[in-house]
């Protein structure tokens, strides 16, 4: 690789000294990016605070503050310096401090020293760095069945990734036998996506789940291979049931092994309700990982940001840090899940009766924004789908022969008569069927 510039060299040879395990997980982008500390940035830098000051590509007004329309200025009560100018491609240094901080609070028994999150532009796109950096065109993803289906766009058509797919659920559980089964086939190395609560079915596993998942992990990384373990927390927090694992699995894949990096994503788009904000973290952790270890890391997701788009906006980055500071900020999270929790409750109520099980039955769920409900043999989603939107003013999303039903988006008076349409459209679809073919069984004219 002697063709790779001079500062990924460096980063490389930090990471392949002190934690080989994640030199190995590297793809060929990822061992050739770097973050340019020297070029641009890294001149910039170093003129900061000097009188005459040419080198930043923004536009200063007279009195050195940020350059700006007073017609957009009006509408945001922020410091201009805190809007303005290009935040860090790293991201606000403030920002990644609080978020880390949280981390541990969100996470009590998280207790291995953990990286600086870089902010990347939302869970999208910091899933998009972390693959970046991890997986070349041909090489394989192990996830559940039950997946997001923007990871086909991002990983499957964007990068070239092959996905491997276990089963989701068995029995109404999480099927740990199926993803132990696929995570043993072959050795060397492996890149495993978790996601719960699970989009699209709102599951989080139990306590005996989780414990089984991360012995399966173990056994893998002891048998030989080694794992970068990318958790998608997109929902983290959103948990409705007792009994389940409120934590994400980052605090028990911290520290698990040394051929085991657990890399959890999350961000402020569900956890605090600001998906347009397009804010998203990358933090990482693994048993041995030094310090310069998580800074060379650190700067190669950095590189990813820089190279794909500059930074993260700012002023989303400054509302975050400022909301963080406001006192009554936890009091308004307990709310806003209050609200969700209600209409998750009320989901089950309105599903305990037996008469949906002619159409469809729901698949588990417990957590999150989502529930999915499988149709039974006979049904055509799709058919549904439209029929639900020009007959009952109804709107679902439609996977395969299922349905993602985001209850999130429903105001709890809404709920019953939602199902009551969607028990309507599939049991008149259901009904037309059935004639059809009873017609197409009676003696035709000859």
């Amino acid at each position: 690789m002697s063709n790779l510039h001079p500062l990924a060299q460096e980063l490389n040879s930090t990471i392949q000294k002190q934690h080989p395990s994640l030199f190995d997980l590297l793809s060929e982008r990822g061992k050739k990016i770097f973050f340019p500390f020297g070029g641009i940035l890294g001149q910039t830098a170093a003129a900061k605070g000097k009188k005459y000051n040419a080198t930043i590509g923004i536009a200063l007004e007279n009195d050195g503050t940020p350059m700006r329309l007073p017609s957009m200025d009006a509408h945001i009560d922020l410091d201009p310096k805190d809007v303005y100018p290009y935040a860090s491609s790293f991201g606000k240094q403030e920002l990644r401090e609080k978020w880390r901080e949280m981390l541990y609070v969100k996470n009590p028994s998280l207790s291995a020293e953990v990286s600086m999150p870089v902010v990347a532009n939302g869970l999208t796109h910091a899933l998009s760095v972390v693959v970046y950096t991890l997986l070349d065109a041909g090489q394989t993803m192990l996830l559940p069945s039950l997946y997001w289906g923007n990871y086909n766009l991002m990983f499957s058509h964007v990068y070239g990734v092959e996905f491997q797919t276990f089963n989701t659920f068995k029995d109404d559980t999480f099927d740990v036998e199926a993803f132990r089964e696929s995570l043993s086939q072959g050795t060397g190395k492996k890149v495993v996506l978790l996601n719960f609560p699970n989009n699209p079915a709102g599951y989080t596993p139990t306590k005996e789940e989780v414990k089984q998942i991360v012995s399966a992990l173990q056994e893998r990384a002891e048998a030989g291979d080694t794992l970068a373990v990318i958790l998608d927390d997109a929902y983290f927090g959103l948990v409705y049931e007792e009994g389940l694992y409120t934590e994400s699995l980052f605090s028990l894949l911290a520290d698990l092994h040394e051929r085991v990096v657990a890399i959890k994503i999350d961000g402020a788009t569900k956890e605090d309700y600001a998906w347009g904000h397009r804010v998203g973290f990358v933090t990482f952790a693994s048993k041995g990982m030094t310090a310069d270890v998580q800074e060379a890391y650190e700067a190669k997701l950095a590189g990813v940001v820089r190279a794909t788009l500059s930074n993260v906006p700012h002023l989303s980055q400054s509302l975050l840090v400022s909301a963080y500071q406001e006192q009554q900020y936890g009091n308004e999270k307990d709310e806003k899940y209050a609200v969700l929790k209600e209409r998750y409750l009320k989901v089950k109520e309105i599903l305990s009766d037996p008469k949906f099980a002619d159409v469809f039955r729901p698949l588990p769920f417990n957590s999150g924004y989502f529930m999915c409900v499988e149709l039974v043999d006979g049904l055509d989603a799709e058919e549904i789908r439209k029929k639900l939107l020009e007959e009952y003013s109804t709107g679902v999303v439609a996977i395969g022969n299922k349905f993602r039903i985001a209850y999130s988006s429903l105001p709890t008076e809404h709920i019953a008569p939602f199902f009551e349409n969607l028990f309507l459209a599939c049991s008149s679809s259901f009904s037309s069927h059935e004639s059809t073919n009873e017609h197409s069984s009676q003696p035709q004219p000859a």
